[in-house]
């Protein structure tokens, strides 16, 4: 058993005779084609991940304030080292012009809503009106933040939170330049009664006139809006900072944008008027 196995061992360690180089060379009778010979490309893809259709964010590094100002949305990924705005972007950039538009076309509305047709009082600037709870203290709170106001046909009921309230809301409303008198409720300790006045020529005069004066009031905010840019548009020309044609298209623009902000206003105007003059 003994030499069986130390024979095994003496053949396993005999080193292999060295082969012919010749043997070592293929024998083909068929020539290999060429296309075996092109090697497959490999594709290498970026070590950054891709951005997927999915409104999870792909990294969790915090933004930096060039990448906000770049990626304002999720379908524009973050930008490092952008570039910053050039003078031309500058010039063609109307953002503050359009929100100063917008802002003038936002308060007329709102003023244009406090009149009413005909000149009829408007329950609301009750509201508004300031209240002084302690005498002779410069601190005052809305009439809205103490008392509810309820209008039921030409009389107006005010309904306040406290019974100590009843003074000083009725010092507001006879010292306002509405023309009421507040009377005390027989049915409600708590409330206040304000008979409005039926509409005249007069009311219904003023109200047109204020509707008319919001409208200036919008109007030359437009123009306020445009001067301010078109002093930024010269103020690039003297420094020859921007091409004369790149100037011209953006004062073109620009006052596209003044001419669509000034057709609004006198949409809403009239729009107004029509009503109040019903």
């Amino acid at each position: 058993m003994s030499a069986r196995v130390l024979s095994r061992s003496s053949r396993a360690v005999l080193p292999l005779p060295p082969r012919p180089i010749g043997k070592l060379v293929c024998q083909r009778s068929t020539p290999i084609p060429a296309s075996y010979h092109t090697p497959t490309p490999i594709h290498v893809y970026p070590s950054s991940p891709h951005r997927t259709f999915t409104t999870s964010p792909s990294c969790f590094k915090k933004t930096g304030k060039v990448n906000r100002s770049h990626a304002s949305t999720d379908s524009s990924p973050p930008v490092e080292g952008a570039a910053a705005p050039t003078s031309t972007d500058e010039a063609f950039d109307f953002s503050t012009l359009e929100a100063n538009i917008l802002r003038a076309i936002e308060k007329l509305t709102h003023d244009l809503s406090q009149l009413r047709a005909g000149g009829r009082f408007n329950p609301e600037k009750l509201e508004s009106l300031r209240v002084t709870l302690v005498k002779g203290s410069k601190e005052t709170v809305r009439l809205s933040d103490i008392a509810q106001v309820v209008p039921r046909g030409r009389t107006i009921s005010i309904i306040a939170g406290e019974a100590e309230h009843l003074k000083p809301l009725t010092s507001a409303i006879a010292s306002s330049p509405h023309n009421l008198t507040p009377q005390p409720s027989p049915d409600s300790p708590t409330t206040l009664l304000v008979t409005v006045p039926p509409p005249t020529g007069e009311s219904r005069q003023q109200a047109l006139d204020a509707a008319h004066k919001a409208a200036e009031t919008a109007n030359l905010a437009v123009k306020n809006a445009r001067a301010a840019h078109q002093k930024k548009l010269r103020s690039l020309e003297k420094g020859r900072k921007v091409r004369p044609d790149d100037l011209q298209k953006a004062q073109k623009e620009m006052e596209a944008v003044v001419k669509r902000g000034g057709e609004e206003v006198k949409r809403i105007t009239e729009g107004a008027r029509r009503v109040l003059e019903g």
